[in-house]
């Protein structure tokens, strides 16, 4: 399923000329992997950056250490300093930051539970977001989020 919504994402944007890359924490990479692998990639995807520890998020993308402190690495705020850094390592017309609990070892609560997951993009500088709970094992939170995003980012491309 989710190859499919990928597919259909990656199609829309290469029709409408835009192009997208990605900093994942949680996914691990996974959302790019899933756009390497569409017909028109060579047309849509930029690049990547897995940003799996914290410190990355710094050194790479040079997100504040005090929003840690605040926020959590996982966490919408952490996310989003993602997607607006990274379009100045990776230009693109979209920008997608990502970051959550796959497993239990990070800032779970019980207001944010594993399988808690924060998207963020910048579309043509547009923000679209979604902070969602996904059950189940480490790889299918993953494949739930690949899909969301997919979703999320048709959709935001569609109002373009």
């Amino acid at each position: 399923m989710a190859e499919r919504k990928i597919s259909e994402c990656s199609k829309l944007m290469a029709d409408k000329g835009l192009t997208v890359a990605f900093a994942e924490s949680a996914t691990a990479g996974w959302l790019c992997s899933e756009f390497a692998l569409t017909e028109h990639s060579g047309k849509v995807l930029k690049g990547g950056i897995v940003c799996y520890d914290a410190d990355l998020k710094v050194s790479l993308l040079g997100v504040p250490k005090e929003l840690f402190d605040k926020h959590t690495p996982e966490s919408m705020e952490v996310t989003k300093e993602l997607a607006e850094r990274l379009g100045s390592k990776i230009p693109s017309d979209i920008q997608v930051g990502v970051t959550g609990l796959t497993t239990p070892g990070g800032s779970e609560t019980e207001d944010k539970p594993v399988g808690t997951m924060f998207v963020y993009a910048l579309v043509k500088g547009k923000p679209f977001s979604f902070r969602k709970v996904f059950d189940g094992n480490c790889e299918d939170i993953i494949h739930k989020t690949v899909d969301a995003t997919a979703e999320l980012l048709m959709q935001a491309v569609t109002d373009l």
